[in-house]
């Protein structure tokens, strides 16, 4: 467990070497002043002027290596009221695509890390502008199944619903079938949950303009990122109509590409935060908003289940960055004086120009809920979240912090939240050799990394091994919570890869 002291006191070495002629200015000069040399008090000055930005070097350091948050981060007034299940993204822009392509639901089959290589030179690499390098953004190999025109708009182009987007253009009425495609693609690390999710919004250029010479060659796709977000459910989604109620669509695809295609075709509505409010729209595009409303009405739609089946098949988070899930490290003296472990949940992510080799720098909002039952309160801090966390957004957006035995600050413990996460399978080994796993069990294991923290016992590992002698203090109580039978109130949801045969059904979150 890194403390910040001790990562103070590296970066005040670090400062005071990159700024070493105020410190030997100082000390030439105190060398001259006993001496009685009429410059010395030139060296003095000279010295004092180069050592005094040191500390204030190693404290902006500090805090940009240090994931605390302190008092000073707190946010006594925020602009959008979030709500318990609110997850504002602002995700960066697709790239343009052809004026006539076609929005369309495409299925993620099959997905794989082809490149992620930053140069690692440097801790932390800005950019100005608006430009992200490649060097930053993953590499990955995709196949997709893009749905047809049919397939997307679903039972409801019996109904003659097709007025409430407009026209998509006489062309589609050949696109009718779905295809396949496989192609790499940058993916920005805000959306990599899209990806492992397995439901992306993509636009589909018209056959014969990928390739002038082949009339019939299909036509470029081209993901929208930030809409796959939305698509996958990492985003939350609602609406509020003209009479100022709001309706929860998160999850709802086909209402969804319903309002994606109302925005595309509008302009001016971004769908960029969690909040579409029709009383700020022109008359024509709030009505075709609502005509949307009252086709859901006629037409209800099941929630879509938060990962697809197949997530083996994209399960790139292995292969991503940052700190391995684990059930944490413990400084002894931070237990006995009472240190605590607390659960946070983000409510927003927006990205910065800054980057690292684990993942971007965000600028981040959480509500945090104190141990000692004091209401909870949302903090603003710019954070690098690593890019294996960012993957499994959809799922969840806890995030685990200790708190200082003062409870003044709180520090992000990546390893235990990636844990929680489900970045890593979870599992414990009785005295037996009996391996259980906990995963979708989240409960369960933030009651043992819990357990773990009050007796001040490490695991540097996502494996608990009742079997070592350092642990035998705590076997009982572990495999109570293990046996414990009552099913998560939180529970991440189970993928494929956590499911036996024939067990296809999807999990709430």
């Amino acid at each position: 467990m890194r403390s910040y002291a001790g990562v103070m006191l590296g970066n005040l070495l670090l400062a005071t070497v990159w700024c070493i002629p105020g410190p030997a200015g100082l000390v030439l000069g105190s060398f001259a002043w006993s001496e009685g040399e009429d410059w010395a008090w030139i060296a003095l000055v000279a010295g004092l002027a180069c050592s005094v930005p040191i500390p204030f070097m190693a404290a902006g350091y500090a805090r940009r290596q240090f994931p605390r948050i302190t008092r000073r981060d707190r946010q006594k007034h925020t602009d959008i009221p979030y709500g318990d299940a609110t997850f504002v993204l602002w995700a960066p822009r697709s790239p343009q695509a052809h004026p006539r392509a076609r929005l369309a639901r495409a299925d993620v089959l099959e997905a794989s890390l082809v490149r992620y290589s930053p140069e690692g030179e440097a801790t932390y690499t800005t950019y100005g502008g608006t430009f992200t390098p490649d060097e930053f953004t993953p590499l990955v190999r995709l196949t997709l199944r893009v749905h047809g025109s049919e397939e997307t708009e679903g039972a409801e182009a019996a109904h003659g619903a097709e007025d409430a987007d407009g026209a998509d253009g006489a062309w589609q009425a050949g696109c009718s079938a779905g295809f396949e495609v496989t192609d790499e693609w940058r993916v920005p690390s805000l959306c990599l949950s899209a990806v492992t999710a397995g439901r992306l919004a993509v636009l589909v250029d018209p056959p014969g303009t990928s390739d002038p010479t082949d009339p019939s060659a299909p036509g470029r796709i081209t993901p929208l990122w930030p809409r796959s977000t939305l698509l996958a459910g990492t985003r939350t989604s609602r609406i509020v109509d003209l009479q100022g109620r709001t309706t929860d669509v998160t999850r709802y695809p086909r209402r969804l590409l319903r309002h994606m295609r109302i925005s595309l075709d509008a302009g001016g509505v971004d769908m960029a935060g969690d909040l579409i409010d029709l009383r700020g729209l022109d008359a024509a595009t709030a009505a075709r908003y609502t005509a949307v409303a009252e086709w859901a009405r006629g037409h209800p739609e099941s929630p879509a289940p938060v990962t697809e089946p197949g997530e083996e098949s994209r399960w790139i988070v292995d292969s991503l960055p940052g700190e391995r899930a684990a059930f944490g490290s413990v400084s002894r003296r931070w237990s006995r004086r009472g240190g605590v472990l607390v659960r946070a949940r983000f409510l927003q992510m927006s990205p910065t120009h800054t980057f690292q080799d684990h993942g971007p720098v965000l600028d981040t909002v959480l509500r945090i809920q104190p141990a000692d039952g004091t209401p909870a309160f949302v903090a603003a801090r710019r954070l690098t979240v690593p890019l294996d966390y960012l993957a499994v957004l959809h799922r969840t957006r806890d995030v685990v912090l200790y708190v200082s035995p003062n409870g003044t600050s709180y520090v992000v413990d990546w390893a235990r939240t990636n844990l929680l996460a489900g970045t890593a399978e979870a599992k414990v080994i009785t005295p037996d050799g009996l391996e259980l796993p906990l995963a979708g069990r989240p409960d369960a294991i933030w009651a043992l990394m819990n357990l773990l923290a009050s007796h001040g016992l490490s695991n540097p590992t996502p494996v608990l091994d009742l079997r070592k002698r350092r642990l035998s203090a705590v076997a009982s109580p572990v495999m109570e919570v293990v046996q414990d039978g009552t099913p998560d109130a939180l529970a991440a949801p189970y993928s494929s890869r956590d499911r036996g045969p024939g067990h296809d059904r999807p999990v709430s979150p």
